[in-house]
């Protein structure tokens, strides 16, 4: 990382000097002897963590974040000094939970690395410069980059207070200057990108108007700054309509690129060739997997899609009474008062027939199958409810470190709770659960030969939907369209559904075979709760003692 940083697409071929001497410290630090006690070195990681954290976030006059050429400059001499405290800093006497929220804080500083030196959203992605977000995202912090200034409208209620007036006034003015300064700092040529950060800035206006009729009682202040930003975006959009023209270059990482990002920063012990061949195995598998089922099935009743309103709700109800019981009653893992009611703000709502996404189509069938996918909203609210007694680990890291426990583990639950019986009433839904996982191995696929710049985003969006089993292809292609976006806007995003899965196996495995005959899956999810929302390699460090992923990780390129 103290390597010069760069500002084209070329794939890192060097190692770091931090990279070089950090090796050298984690090998000692693997080995030393353990102590329940820490050193006083631990509370130089926590300074730094904070520091790092701050220099993460450019904010300038004004609160408008500042990604101009100076600022960058500043936090790339500034990221020097980090490196230079993080590479003294002596672990010696710690426990594994002290290094492995050492190796978070590494993480971090690769991640900030990346984004300086391959990734510049601020250079290369339009949709960087998109702030307001009307939904909340299931994972523990937003999916793709997103700057630090975003303005979270699903997070305050209508008609607004005076204090959430005047906050989210305050918000709005930020808008048109950092619209206006994205005019100098956008000078990539990433086609792609661009073209898709013009719908994004045109969904932006569209929130601002429906931010407008919310709002019909607000003061002149609020007003004028809505009025403000909402002009500021229809003209940066036409300033990005006239340069489309002009920006004619491929818009993936290249494979060494990828590669390093899963590695040093995402911390999946993976490289771009095999996480192609476990998502065409995983491809495979999905799909031969479905026509046994099938087969299974073939005397019962063909499944039927919920027609009203009315019995969506009462079979979205059902559900998650059903998933609830089944947890506490088989004692799959532990359940808070929390969750339940954490589930219930999520159910869904009924779409007429034509409207609906892949996802909905799947809900229209058998809400249950996505509830648990939904189990996301547990480990939300159990960040919120049980906060991780390590800072480190307590709020989300940025960069997507996360993906491989949240995604992963998301994913991980139709599978597990499918073996586990949750379906043995209802056959026919086991077969919905290797149509999701056929869709999200043809994505993961998708996205990764549109990062390796084989397939263009189009490409990529045909190979999603091609791959998709039928008749589950059809439907509202908006969706294809957002999660091809967002898994070239953020590498390792499309297939951390299946390659955290397959971590998330491997670790039940390793734990399995750790514990013997009294392995139970409910102590497995209550010890892996514990740890936070960490990458599973970290995790299995914590809870089985052994460093083999991560020390493979830090000696890679």
């Amino acid at each position: 990382m103290s390597a010069p940083i760069r500002t084209g697409l070329k794939p890192k071929t060097h190692i770091s000097s931090l990279l070089m001497i950090s090796i050298l410290i984690f090998f000692r630090g693997v080995f030393s002897a353990e102590s329940n006690g820490a050193s006083g070195a631990y509370g130089d990681l926590v300074t730094l963590f904070h520091d790092l954290r701050q220099l993460e976030c450019p904010t300038g006059k004004d609160g408008v974040p500042d990604y101009s050429r100076t600022s960058l400059n500043n936090i790339r001499h500034r990221m020097l000094d980090v490196e230079e405290r993080f590479i003294r800093i002596d672990t010696s006497g710690w426990t594994i939970e002290q290094k492995v929220d050492r190796e978070l804080v590494r993480a971090e500083m690769n991640g900030l690395d990346f984004n300086l030196r391959v990734l510049q959203p601020w250079q290369r992605d339009p949709a960087y410069y998109v702030l307001l977000w009307s939904e909340q995202s299931d994972t523990p912090s937003h999916e793709g980059p997103v700057c630090h200034a975003a303005i979270e409208i699903w997070e305050y209620s209508f008609p607004l207070s005076a204090e959430d007036e005047k906050k989210l006034t305050a918000q709005l003015k930020v808008i048109p200057p950092f619209l206006d300064q994205a005019r100098t700092n956008l000078t990539g040529n990433a086609r792609d990108l661009w073209n898709e950060g013009i719908r994004n800035v045109s969904i932006q206006a569209s929130d601002l108007d429906e931010l407008e009729k919310k709002t019909e009682s607000a003061g002149k202040e609020f007003h004028t700054s809505l009025s403000n930003a909402k002009n500021a975006t229809i003209k940066f959009g036409e300033w990005l309509k006239q340069q489309l023209p002009l920006k004619t270059g491929p818009s993936g990482i290249g494979k060494e690129n990828y590669t390093w990002y899963l590695r040093h920063v995402l911390l999946e012990p993976m490289t771009w060739d095999d996480e192609v061949t476990l998502l065409k195995r995983e491809l495979a598998r999905a799909y031969a997997s479905l026509e046994q089922e099938r087969q299974h099935n073939k005397a019962l009743p063909p499944m039927r899609m919920i027609s009203s309103p009315k019995e969506y709700d009462s079979l979205a109800d059902h559900a998650v009474t059903h998933l609830m019981t089944f947890l506490k009653e088989q004692k799959v893992l532990p359940v808070r008062d929390y969750m339940e009611p954490a589930l219930r703000k999520h159910l869904g709502s009924f779409e007429p027939e034509g409207k609906r996404s892949f996802f909905t189509i799947i809900m229209h069938s058998d809400p249950l199958i996505l509830y648990t996918h939904a189990t996301h909203w547990f480990d939300l609210a159990r960040m919120k409810e049980e906060p991780h007694q390590s800072i480190i680990r307590r709020e989300a890291q940025p960069f997507n470190i996360w993906d491989s426990r949240s995604e992963g583990l998301a994913t991980g639950m139709e599978e597990l709770l499918m073996r586990c019986g949750l379906y043995d009433d209802n056959p026919r839904s086991k077969e919905l659960v290797w149509v999701m996982l056929a869709q999200r191995c043809a994505r993961g696929l998708a996205s990764l030969y549109v990062q390796s710049n084989e397939f263009t985003l189009d490409q990529g969006r045909k190979y999603h939907v091609q791959w998709t089993p039928s008749p589950w292809n059809t439907g509202d292609p908006s969706l294809v369209i957002f999660e091809q976006q967002l898994y070239l806007r953020q590498p390792g995003y499309g297939t951390g559904y299946i390659t955290g899965k397959y971590l998330v196996d491997r670790l039940i495995m390793d734990r399995s075979r750790q514990i013997g005959k009294d392995f139970r899956m409910f102590n497995f999810f209550d010890e892996m709760y514990t740890t936070g929302m960490i990458p599973v390699t970290l995790i299995r460090w914590q809870l089985t003692r052994n460093a083999d992923e991560i020390r493979d990780i830090n000696y890679s390129k």
